[in-house]
């Protein structure tokens, strides 16, 4: 196959794991950054150029779109999409998963587990949004924002009034979340792969920190997952429509509940904290997937085929229908 990944840099950690996984498994495989690409839009007709010239067919693109050119990386997606090239994390899956309230309203539709999250817009509306999710201390976060950039702790009513204040003035959504206090600063990564959970690991917040992201100086240590906390993941990672995702799960009383899904896990700290090879796992899928989506389009055209087999044959030479009627016609001449 080959194989486009999208990427602001060949050099990172996750991009050059999957393209040394890709070329293990004898696929010829390249890196572009998204922000590289021109889009042009004709009448039946899109394409696709990069440095004023035209790009060859791809297998299969992964993206790897990071949040801070989300709006282009994902006009870059769906402009794949449209020229029928297949994308293991669609735009629509991406967009979902970026947004943390859709995110969670998606889940919670599904009747998949989430803290108790409010959005409102208006400083009248905080002593409900803190009776609503049980009182301080509460979780602040940005509605778009990953590696834990965006996300607060206030642990009185008057911290939660000062950071509302300064971010609806700003301009910010935000949306305030119930502490779940017997997390005690961990959570759990499940990395999905298609419809299984690949590798898992707890990730533990540093001393004074109350983010558990390895970014903000956790540690990741592999866990094994029991079946409640794999459906979970899995669950949520169909509800996202997504094909890859890094599912961050909080350990509570009552199970899992969902914090986010990350349609662009980092594979460092899975990686190294499992000893499990996820970027063969990602590849493996992309193969099953080019190959799925060609079984569907050969299906497609095997089941036009036959429909016109069909009606050819309720046809005679002449045009005329073999139907009933026309029989009867043939038997009184």
């Amino acid at each position: 196959m080959r194989i486009l990944v999208l990427s602001r840099s060949s050099t990172l950690y996750s991009t050059t794991r999957i393209v040394l996984a890709a070329r293990a498994r004898g696929h010829e495989v390249e890196v572009a950054d998204p922000l590289q690409f021109q889009l042009c839009v004709k009448r039946g007709r899109p394409e696709m150029y990069r440095t004023s010239a035209g790009i060859p067919r791809y297998d299969v693109v992964v993206p790897r779109i990071g949040a801070s050119i989300t709006s282009y990386g994902l006009a870059v997606v769906r402009h794949f999409e449209m020229m029928g090239v297949p994308c293991l994390n669609g735009a629509v899956a991406i967009a979902r998963s970026r947004d943390k309230l859709r995110a969670l309203q998606l889940l919670t539709r599904k009747d998949i587990d989430v803290p108790v999250t409010v959005c409102a817009r208006s400083p009248k509306d905080m002593d409900m949004m803190l009776e609503l999710v049980g009182g301080t201390p509460v979780i602040v976060k940005l509605q778009q924002g990953t590696q834990g950039i965006g996300v607060m702790i206030a642990e009185t009513r008057q911290a939660v009034s000062s950071l509302l204040e300064t971010l609806w003035g700003m301009g910010q959504d935000i949306i305030v979340q119930q502490y779940i206090a017997e997390a005690k600063g961990r959570d759990v990564r499940a990395f999905v792969v298609g419809n299984r959970v690949v590798a898992a690991m707890r990730r533990s917040a540093k001393a004074g920190e109350f983010r558990s992201n390895l970014h903000r100086g956790g540690e990741g240590q592999r866990v094994h997952l029991n079946d409640e906390y794999k459906r979970a993941a899995v669950a949520a990672t169909k509800v996202m429509g997504l094909e890859v995702a890094g599912v961050d799960m909080l350990e509570s009383s009552t199970g899992p509940k969902i914090l986010e899904i990350n349609s662009s896990p980092g594979l460092e700290g899975i990686e190294r904290s499992t000893s499990v090879d996820v970027a063969d796992k990602i590849i493996a899928r992309a193969e099953r997937y080019v190959e799925r989506r060609g079984q569907r389009a050969t299906d497609a055209v095997i089941d036009a085929e036959r429909r016109a087999r069909r009606l050819q044959s309720s046809v005679t030479p002449s045009g005329s229908s073999r139907g009933p009627a026309a029989s009867d016609r043939s038997r009184s001449r």
